[in-house]
């Protein structure tokens, strides 16, 4: 009996083979709901103030995604009235079970995975602070810093419980860009001594409803890698070819999916077809063997050569005719 899309996604992030390659751009398995206590992902309509305080604003040139709104820092470069400034909310009158109840009560469970996330503490840091004055602070202030993560962990924990005991989730998720294009913002010994221990916290109570837990991460973030599969991380997306995913797919195999590994900033430069389906093809072949592999091919939006819609039809093609039933042709 075929499996669902859902079954066949949830195979594959638990480190077995699936019944065919998934692909979240054309399989619709994913419940989706707004969580409304947490960083937003998007501010389409405006300003959004988090329960922590922070505003967030979106930007039509950055396709409405939020960011924390400029010159309204919380702190500014003195972090030491932190404790005066910094408060979480008092949720002890809130209707949980109403709140999740009403989020997820169109979601069709058999054929939806639904993800619960959260765990942006450096990003958290980065909108409290501002970047700059986060990593200063981090090797100035260092107990300061701890002492404030440990203050927000307090508010992050609260929702992924009651959300892990409300949803039941089938993935829970971990979104926290620590990484640029060229390098990591700080060193993997920073990671450990900041951010690990709090991710971790997220990661037991995966493992407790066994959920596989998936990392969201941009930029040249590898060095992070062991310390992810060693707190239970199971999968991460983009996965950008800036790193080495050659050699992390090599090291790591199936216990960290690769949701993604497609460098359409390279690819969207080729103007034949056939070279086009060979390097998909390629891709396919680098990151499906042994399970693991999410295909995640994308084009850019820009049509200045005329040919991006010929680029998607082709991600498609290869997709359902080359790629769904790699483990069955291969």
């Amino acid at each position: 009996m075929a499996i669902t899309a859902k079954e066949n996604y949830l195979r594959m992030l638990k480190g077995e083979i699936p019944d065919h390659i998934p692909s979240n751009a054309f399989e619709d398995m994913n419940g989706r709901f707004n969580e409304e206590l947490l960083t937003p992902a998007s501010a389409p309509d405006g300003p959004i103030v988090t329960k922590l305080g922070v505003t967030y604003v979106g930007s039509a040139e950055l396709n409405n995604g939020a960011l924390p709104a400029p010159g309204k820092n919380l702190l500014g470069e003195d972090i030491s009235n932190w404790r005066d400034v910094i408060h979480i909310p008092d949720m002890s009158g809130f209707d949980w079970e109403k709140y999740y109840t009403d989020k997820i009560k169109d979601i069709d469970r058999t054929t939806k995975c639904l993800t619960v996330g959260g765990g942006d503490y450096f990003l958290t840091l980065v909108s409290f602070m501002g970047f700059e004055n986060l990593l200063l602070n981090m090797y100035e202030n260092p107990d300061e810093i701890m002492a404030m993560l440990e203050y927000v962990s307090q508010y992050y924990m609260l929702v992924l419980k009651q959300s892990v005991y409300y949803v039941k989730p089938d993935i829970i998720s971990i979104m926290d860009d620590d990484a640029g294009d060229k390098a990591p913002f700080f060193s993997a010994e920073m990671y450990k001594k900041f951010f690990k221990p709090y991710h971790k916290m997220h990661t037991d109570i995966a493992k407790e409803i066994g959920a596989p837990v998936a990392r969201h991460d941009c930029g040249l973030c590898e060095c992070f890698i062991p310390d992810w599969v060693d707190i239970g991380i199971n999968s991460w997306n983009p996965a950008q070819v800036q790193n080495d995913l050659v050699g992390i797919k090599k090291r790591f195999g199936n216990k960290l999916a690769i949701a993604g590994g497609w460098d359409n900033g390279k690819y969207d430069k080729l103007t034949d077809m056939d070279e086009y389906r060979a390097a998909l093809e390629n891709y396919v072949d680098t990151f499906a063997p042994g399970g693991g592999f999410v295909y995640s091919a994308m084009t850019g939006w820009s049509n200045q050569d005329g040919l991006t819609q010929q680029r998607r039809d082709m991600i498609k093609d290869v997709y359902f005719n080359y790629a769904y039933n790699w483990y069955k042709t291969h």
